[in-house]
């Protein structure tokens, strides 16, 4: 599997272009502000073809290029139905006291919808570039929160499985529950219904940070531990 990532935009928000191998079909995840220059050079350079934009959650720093990228190339993109919303109305999930940052770094304070976006529940599974994406609810940072757990087509130990975890869960950390549509008591009800679940052996690629394990957080991750989630 072919993973180019880069980081974008003021928040330093991970994007992801994810493909089988080169000159396939690939998928865009998370394109924050700017990305949308970066996505057209590794598609040229690496012979790819973007088939559908995935967003882990609506926050700005992770849609505010989803609808030129999906009018470059007619594609979808794919978000929680909770968190539609904020494709167009980014203040509404960071707060009105952002808004002129919000209107600095767009121009506006809105943004237009994909020409297409695809509504995702819990438990759907994506065929996409010939790639299966399960999904699975995470609310907490955002009531849209999603996880995406991607099945490697490689085999043996240098293939791993992938989790994208958007802003639910980092290298060491969690996302933060204080914005607009965040809860902590959601956030713990995810990371013990949900994020426990994951299998120790899934890569984990999260919106903000570095990458790390499933089972490198398990043991170490202090928002993993009993004394935080009881």
């Amino acid at each position: 599997m072919l993973i180019a990532s880069f980081s974008t935009g003021p928040w330093e928000t991970n994007c992801y272009v994810i493909a089988p191998v080169e000159r396939s079909a690939c998928v865009i995840v998370d394109p924050g502000p700017d990305a949308a220059a970066v996505v057209e050079t590794i598609v040229e350079s690496q012979g790819l073809t973007p088939v559908a934009v995935l967003a882990t959650h609506g926050h700005l720093d992770h849609i505010a290029e989803a609808h030129r990228i999906c009018a470059t190339y007619d594609i979808g993109c794919w978000i929680h139905a909770d968190d539609r919303g904020l494709l167009t109305d980014p203040v509404a999930g960071l707060g009105s006291d952002l808004a002129p940052l919000v209107e600095q770094l767009l121009g506006s304070r809105t943004l237009p919808e994909p020409a297409q976006v695809h509504e995702l529940s819990d438990g759907d599974q994506l065929s996409l570039a010939g790639l299966r994406f399960d999904v699975r609810h995470a609310p907490g940072h955002t009531p849209g929160s999603v996880l995406y757990e991607v099945a490697n087509p490689g085999r043996g130990p240098n293939a791993p499985d992938v989790l994208l975890s958007g802003d639910v869960l980092f290298a060491g950390a969690i996302g933060r529950t204080d914005l607009p549509g965040g809860s902590e008591e959601a956030m713990r009800k995810t990371l013990v219904d949900v994020v426990l679940g994951v299998d120790d052996s899934r890569v984990v690629l999260p919106g903000h940070g570095l990458q790390t394990t499933m089972a490198r957080e398990r043991r170490t991750n202090p928002y993993l531990a009993h004394s935080y989630l009881t």
